[in-house]
């Protein structure tokens, strides 16, 4: 890496003594003003604020943040900030807090074409786009560009895919102020209940909440067979069920879970592979699930609680099948437990139990007391708090000065996530300005001939590639507007529409060619990245069968009467272990080509819900009776060859 300076030479530009401070600052005041939104204290002090006031505020301190943090070159190391990007941080700031600050007289203006409006929006939108380009490269970039193209241009497509061409003037001030634009939806959610969940991960971290989930996994998996890669899954999912981004849950616990993977004898590309399906179930396992969930539930009008309850049961069958997975591959390869001496003593694991009591608290408030996810995760965070500064864990509580560096760890650690919102919202300003929704529906439906399975098919195909290299809740941004409404079109009901997209879209992060986690997690262990994606699509192979399931049949979205959903997850359970064994290549012993296939035959015709189609009920008796008779006789067979030797 080389240390920026400027281009104008010498070293000059801001120093990091002064614009540290300054960020730091910036980052603070992120997250105080979102948890005051979501704690109503405009309201107690008696001001009436429009929340696309808040969101341009929020605005104005990212996008400064964003330029003083974040080198023009993605692989530069940040000592000094040139002058440059001072101005252009200082010219985010004013022409933010200019919206933020009149935004009740300008958003009436909107549509007048006012000089006072698109100036400051075309201003916010380059800048915008700048800062998006540094924090999370170009593919995102080149997207939200080909969007606007196609606003001002639309006209000049042929058939289905025209749109209603925008004045440049018009389409500037559109983006930049509407409650469709950039102030829109994706904003309203990361910049209050996003930040909120990231503040209450932020404090996991630093009261040595992470440590005691990766000791009590240690505890718990690391006395079995292959113990290091159930470490990993673990750690791994619960790290990943509050983390914001795949990526980053990979360079978080893959840096210790990779490496002990491997010590253990494991191919690195395998190691690697592990983790990075590890970490890209948890941006589907509830509760936050890359901030998709909070979005999922805004998109389609219906209580948070109901979008878990839906994601949690497809999100455990993938952990079910990773799991075993690890196990059957230990087994093949002999891979025995973790060394005692690294196994933490139950004693001090146990002392950190009072974490636990922070995640009650939220789902106590999510799902009894029906509270708001922002302020449920505020008070969760304040229980945590409370209980790490009364007990502490390893012998350690957090100083006051570290809870307070939260804040600040948690407004930098959002920024990309609110730029991403940003830019969300001109996605769906485009669809809506342009009728490009309405007409990119169309367009799939008729595609898919009106075939359900088609078109599941043919979206499939769409989000894995439209996924490619964006960030979790850009993805699931994307896929919702264009792809989600056909499916819904033929019948799919809304919330499996929406969870199958999310599915299909994390699926790019595990899928070569571009498949950012598995390569992510390749890059620290040291492994060849395309053998690791494809070994990561191996691993992960239920995600790409279990969305097709749950749109059949919503009895795995916990969507149903009480015995049919029990019927369909003991079922699937069964099917999950037959298809994962199978895979392997191994149960009680190796499995031979025959036996591999029939393990696997039985445990798909055991996953399909008895209610996916007439008949299924039958396919799913038979893959239980067949599964179960297989295991038997491997069973049988193995123990009889070990009493023969």
């Amino acid at each position: 890496m080389t240390t920026e300076t400027t281009s104008t030479g010498g070293g000059s530009g801001l120093p990091a003594r002064v614009w540290r401070p300054v960020a730091q600052g910036l980052a603070a005041l992120i997250t105080l003003l979102a948890m005051g939104w979501a704690l109503s204290v405009q309201r107690s002090i008696g001001l009436n604020l429009y929340p696309q006031q808040l969101f341009a505020a929020i605005l104005a301190l990212a996008l400064p943040l964003a330029y003083l943090s974040l080198p023009a070159r993605r692989e530069a190391e940040r000592d000094r900030v040139p002058w440059i990007d001072a101005g252009l941080a200082l010219i985010a700031f004013v022409a933010m807090s200019y919206v933020a600050y009149h935004y009740p007289r300008l958003v009436l203006q909107i549509f007048s074409r006012s000089a006072e409006v698109w100036v400051p929006g075309l201003v916010i939108l380059v800048l915008t786009l700048e800062a998006l380009r540094r924090a999370t490269g170009w593919a995102l970039v080149a997207i939200i560009v080909v969007f606007l193209l196609y606003a001002l241009f639309g006209d000049a497509l042929p058939g289905r895919l025209q749109g209603r061409a925008q004045n440049w003037q018009l389409l500037a001030g559109y983006m930049a102020l509407d409650s469709n634009g950039m102030l829109g939806l994706p904003i309203s959610v990361a910049a209050t209940v996003v930040v909120a969940f990231i503040l209450f991960g932020t404090l996991l971290a630093i009261t040595g909440g992470s440590t005691f989930f990766t000791d009590a996994a240690m505890l718990g998996m690391g006395r079995f067979r292959g113990g290091s890669m159930k470490i990993a899954v673990l750690a791994s999912g619960l790290f990943g069920s509050i983390s914001g981004s795949a990526v980053a849950n990979v360079v978080g616990t893959g840096v210790v879970t990779i490496p002990m993977i491997k010590r253990d004898g494991y191919p690195g590309h395998k190691a690697a592979a592990i983790e990075a399906v590890a970490s890209t179930g948890g941006q589907l396992m509830p509760p936050v699930m890359g901030a998709a969930a909070f979005l999922m539930a805004e998109f389609l009008a219906v209580p948070y609680s109901e979008i878990v309850l839906a994601a949690l049961v497809p999100a455990l069958l993938y952990y079910v099948a990773l799991f075993i997975q690890a196990d059957m591959e230990a087994a093949k390869l002999g891979i025995r437990a973790v060394p005692a001496s690294e196994i933490p003593e139950g004693r001090t694991v146990f002392r950190g139990l009072h974490f636990l009591l922070a995640f009650a608290v939220l789902i106590y408030l999510l799902f009894w007391e029906r509270y708001q996810p922002e302020r449920a995760a505020i008070w969760a965070a304040a229980t945590l708090i409370l209980t790490s500064l009364a007990i502490g864990y390893r012998g350690a509580r957090p100083t006051f000065g570290a809870i307070f560096g939260a804040l600040s760890r948690c407004g930098l650690a959002v920024v990309e996530i609110i730029l991403i919102s940003a830019a969300a919202g001109i996605v769906i300003g485009v669809l809506n300005v342009t009728g490009l929704s309405f007409n990119l529906t169309y367009a799939l439906v008729q595609i898919g001939g009106g075939s359900a399975v088609l078109l599941l098919v043919l979206s499939a195909l769409v989000c894995i590639v439209l996924g490619m290299g964006l960030p979790t809740l850009g993805v699931y941004v994307l896929l919702a507007a264009l792809v989600a409404p056909a499916l819904i079109e033929v019948g799919i009901s809304p919330i499996g529409a929406h969870l199958y997209v999310l599915y299909f879209g994390m699926m790019s992060m595990i899928t070569p060619p571009i498949a950012l986690a598995a390569f992510a997690a390749a890059s620290i262990a040291r492994a060849p990245a395309m053998a690791t994606g494809w070994a990561a699509m191996r691993f992960g192979w239920l995600a790409y069968v279990i969305p097709f399931l749950f749109v059949a049949s919503p009895t795995l979205l916990m969507i149903g009467a009480p015995v049919d959903i029990a019927w369909a997850i003991a079922t699937a359970t069964l099917g999950v272990w037959l298809v994962s064994c199978a895979l392997a290549g191994y149960f009680s012993g190796p499995l031979g080509p025959a036996m591999r296939i029939g393990f696997a035959v039985a445990g798909l015709a055991a996953l399909v819900p008895a209610a996916a189609f007439d008949g299924a009920m039958l396919t799913d008796i038979a893959g239980v009776c067949i599964g179960l008779v297989l295991m038997g006789i491997d069973l049988w067979r193995n123990r009889r060859a070990e009493a023969v030797t």
